[in-house]
């Protein structure tokens, strides 16, 4: 599962959408009422003795708890508990805390980026091998940032520059042959600002005359970098595309 810091700071989302499945498949709570109370036993388990809530908001509160640190676990998000409920506590009290809210959200961004990138390491080093590799095979262009291309059709049209809007059909593959964008298959060109891609095609495009088909094998860091794109395109991927440029429009 993809770790977002979306997903970690907005407690709404997190206790609608994706914990409410495993919460209903837990041992429901016992529910026993009284003239003007309810108390909600929560089973013990080996670990922890049960425990007795004595008021909705109890219930609600520990409810948030379980689910909040049930999101992180999933997510394989390691924290210090007992750091987190300080922080909570002094907030709640109105105390002084360590941090300003912006000083903890530049902080959990970067724990959360580094943790994403542990996460997706693999990606980031099969590209490095892939490309590595392929660098090596007759006819493969590498450029000054990375940017690898092979001429499958030469072109004798004008260039287009970053501002010109383009004509293209293009067919759009992982390293491992998934296809998670085609204008091919839907059978359709597609047009576009130069500028407003991905930058592996930014610099292509303006080495290609109109007429061309090449084939790019584009790093990550050109690509989508630790974004990613969609559920297909994770984080730190490499991407190959075969690309006709049709035109330039005007």
């Amino acid at each position: 599962m993809e770790i977002t810091f979306k997903n970690l700071l907005l407690c709404s989302s997190i206790v609608v959408a994706p914990l409410v499945s495993n919460a209903q498949a837990k041992k429901p709570v016992v529910v026993k009422t009284g003239p003007t109370t309810k108390t909600v036993t929560v089973p013990s388990s080996a670990a922890a003795p049960a425990i007795k809530l004595t008021s909705l908001q109890d219930s609600a509160s520990y409810a948030l708890g379980l689910l909040v640190a049930s999101n992180f676990k999933s997510q394989n998000v390691k924290i210090n508990s007992d750091l987190m409920a300080k922080a909570f506590a002094e907030v709640m009290k109105g105390e002084k805390t360590a941090f300003s809210d912006m000083q903890a959200n530049g902080l959990i961004q970067k724990y959360m980026q580094g943790e994403q990138a542990k996460q997706y390491e693999p990606n980031r080093l099969a590209g490095i091998k892939f490309l590595e590799e392929n660098k090596k095979k007759e006819g493969v262009i590498t450029t000054a940032s990375g940017l690898q291309y092979q001429i499958i059709k030469a072109g004798d049209g004008p260039k287009p520059t970053a501002t010109d809007k383009v004509k293209t059909h293009y067919h759009g593959t992982l390293l491992d042959g998934t296809v998670f964008d085609s204008s091919v298959q839907r059978g359709e060109p597609i047009s576009f600002p130069v500028n407003g891609v991905i930058q592996g095609w930014v610099e292509a495009l303006q080495l290609m005359p109109v007429g061309s088909k090449w084939k790019l094998f584009i790093p990550q860091e050109l690509a989508y970098g630790p974004r990613g794109s969609g559920g297909t395109i994770k984080p730190y991927s490499a991407l190959v595309f075969e690309v006709e440029l049709l035109g330039i429009e005007k």
